[in-house]
């Protein structure tokens, strides 16, 4: 047989290397430390998505925004996995350590971060920094798990190579795991403040699991207490934030809002606010207002009436899940049918329970059909499954202050739209002010002309927005005229002279063409952003 040659130099330098007096962990064992691995990624993706949620619903969560906080989240993996380099040879205790940090920081990430935005605001930096924290601590972990895993071990590269693939899985999926669990179940059920919360409770279970029994022949006697007095004073800790989430929470947003809450939804999608003061009743979506009941039949009117002037029986509204767009077209005779396409189910219910002194009880007319579905989706599959057309189709959604909302007044929306439209039909949509946010405004009535149709733009004064405006369309090349329908009840706000004048725009805000907002270049979503600094 043959003999294997040997490197001398290789020997000396492996008789330098320390060696580990660890025991090496029994099969069982590291099957449950790679459970601990999965929980513990679980516990970092949630933290990383609840800031990232906040910084949509707090910040605005624009592509700026979120690349940012997403970019300084991954290279502070890298700077912790670097980090945590000098603390190898006591891993055992520096993973203690790393998860109770991880444990309280994320699990009070949350509340932090909203109470500071209610009381003092907050900016991306602030958004930024939480992030980089908590990405240095995660980043921490995987070195640290690759050690106690390896604890006790002689392995060949092979070997090597398997725990990491076990390694790895056990974080991606446990990553996986938390990616669904946020926006399924934490988020919807527990909010944002208990969702992190809760995440840092795991975290520090899946830490006192590791320390206090897999691990503790790795620590000492000493190292054991200080292990289990901190676990449970943050444990402590998180348990008064859950128990005061709520206090925490009413006193917080109200310091958001000039008038008394009265009612709050938090959906998958959105947090639904509504509050009243002197019989104001005003309605907000992530803080943005939606109507003041004050003054909303001045926007609703206006934007209800022009597409309803050709005696149209069938009508599809997209968005409007506040009811108030579907009570004025049921007030036109010839309409035998409303399609209210609303994506968030909460909105329609707080529709027919909170605002239907404003509605008037319209979403359960039996002439209306509510369909909770994104509005785009509903398009295609509309066009997909060639249903008949609408006389008359409302687009009445939220400023596209967000990507998300921006593909809702893209070029490609806008064609889906004028698919759904008999030939005769008439199209409006909400554009936004033309005074305080004019690239928009003049985007949108510019992408729904690219789309095919024939636009009249138009606006009118709304005193809780301000100068409001809309964009009338129709297919073919000729611009529609504006009109109050014959059979349309008496009105409180518009007239046919409003309406002539409202095509007539001021010098400082004189009409532009631009080019179309699409879903590749999302235009509108700047525009918005540019008009709110400005």
């Amino acid at each position: 047989m043959g003999t294997r040659a040997t490197d001398p130099s290789a020997n000396e330098a492996a008789e330098r290397l320390p060696r580990s007096t660890a025991r090496p962990l029994g099969k069982s064992a590291r099957v449950a430390l790679l459970a601990a691995v999965a929980a513990c990624a679980a516990c970092g993706l949630i933290y990383e998505l609840a800031l990232l949620t906040l910084a949509t619903s707090l910040v605005g969560g624009g592509i700026t925004q979120i690349s940012v906080v997403i970019a300084g989240y991954v290279a502070a993996l890298g700077l912790g996995a670097l980090a945590a380099k000098p603390l190898l040879t006591r891993a055992a205790a520096a993973f203690v350590a790393v998860e109770v940090a991880l444990g309280i920081l994320g699990g009070l990430s949350a509340a932090a971060l909203y109470v500071s935005f209610s009381f003092i605001g907050v900016s991306t930096a602030v958004l930024v920094a939480a992030t980089f924290v908590l990405g240095l601590l995660v980043g921490a972990e995987v070195p640290l798990l690759m050690t106690l895993l390896q604890s006790g071990r002689v392995t060949s590269a092979a070997g090597t190579g398997s725990v990491l693939a076990n390694l790895n899985a056990a974080d991606y999926l446990g990553a996986l795991a938390g990616g669904l669990a946020w926006p399924f179940v934490l988020l919807p059920w527990a909010g944002m403040i208990r969702g992190a919360a809760i995440t840092g409770m795991i975290n520090l279970l899946a830490a006192a699991v590791v320390a206090l029994i897999l691990l503790r022949s790795q620590l000492s006697v000493r190292a054991r207490i200080v292990a289990a007095g901190s676990l449970l004073a943050a444990a402590a800790t998180l348990g008064y934030l859950l128990a005061a989430s709520a206090e925490i929470e009413t006193t917080s947003r109200q310091r958001l809002y000039s008038d008394p809450i009265v009612a709050v939804r938090l959906s998958v999608y959105q947090e639904i606010v509504i509050t009243e003061r002197n019989n104001d009743k005003r309605l907000f979506l992530d803080g943005d207002l939606q109507f003041s009941s004050a003054d909303e039949h001045r926007y609703t009117e206006s934007l209800v009436y022009p597409a309803l002037s050709r005696t149209p029986e069938s009508v599809l509204i997209l968005g409007g899940g506040d009811g108030l767009a579907a009570r004025e077209v049921l007030k036109i005779p010839s309409v035998r049918q409303i399609t209210q396409v609303e994506l968030d189910p909460a909105m329609i219910e707080m529709a027919n329970t909170e605002l239907v002194d404003l509605n008037d009880r319209s979403l359960a007319d039996p002439r209306v059909l509510v369909v909770i579905e994104d509005a785009m989706t509903w398009l295609r599959n509309h066009a997909a499954e060639g249903l008949d057309g609408f006389d008359a189709v409302v687009v009445d959604l939220p400023d596209p202050d967000t990507p998300a909302l921006g593909r809702l007044y893209s070029l490609e929306f806008f064609g889906l739209a004028k698919g759904a439209l008999n030939p005769d039909g008439l199209l409006v949509v909400q554009s936004g002010s033309p005074y305080s946010t004019p690239d928009a405004y003049w985007r949108t009535v510019s992408t729904v002309e690219a789309a095919g149709l024939a636009v009249t733009p138009y606006h009118v004064f709304v005193p809780s927005f301000g100068d409001w405006g809309y964009t009338l369309a129709q297919q073919g090349t000729t611009p529609p005229a504006l009109q109050i329908p014959v059979a349309a009840p008496e009105l409180r706000f518009l007239d046919q002279a409003v309406l002539d004048g409202a095509t007539a725009f001021p010098r400082d805000r004189a009409p532009r063409h631009l080019e179309a907002s699409t879903l590749e270049h999302p235009r509108i979503v700047e525009d918005m952003r540019r008009g709110y600094q400005r």
